[in-house]
């Protein structure tokens, strides 16, 4: 795995509502979770934006359900992408405002991205169904 700043990121797709929620959402975690916020944000900046009159198909959006590969330890799991009031982790509901799911948005099948925890770790996600 690359150690450096990963200089070609998969190229990404959002919805212009959830960019215009996922920006205010993350402006008002900076304070809280200050490196998940900007590395959303980061992403959102990035990402080609569509309108309400461009559907979005096979692509990670808010409540999709997408099925991604750890590529480090191999593991498979299948969550469903929601904001931080609907997260649960047990109902495999994950919050927007995580590492895992700041990296999944905009992401399609086969897609892989490489980021840095905010603890200083490497991970590697593999986008393998997106439902």
């Amino acid at each position: 795995m690359n150690h450096d700043l990963q200089t070609r990121l998969p190229a990404i797709t959002i919805s212009a509502s959830d960019a215009e929620r996922l920006r205010n959402l993350a402006e008002a975690a900076s304070e809280k979770y200050p490196a998940t916020a900007e590395f959303l944000a980061r992403e959102i900046d990035r990402a080609e934006i569509r309108g309400v009159d461009q559907p979005i198909h096979g692509v990670v959006t808010m409540q999709s359900e997408v099925t991604f590969r750890d590529d480090v330890s191999g593991q498979t799991r299948t969550v469903t992408l929601v904001f931080p009031e609907a997260a649960d982790v047990d109902a495999g509901r994950i919050s927007i405002l995580t590492p895992i799911g700041a990296a999944l948005i905009g992401l399609s099948a086969g897609q892989t991205i490489e980021f840095q925890t905010p603890t200083g770790g490497w991970r590697s996600l593999t986008v393998v169904q997106v439902n």
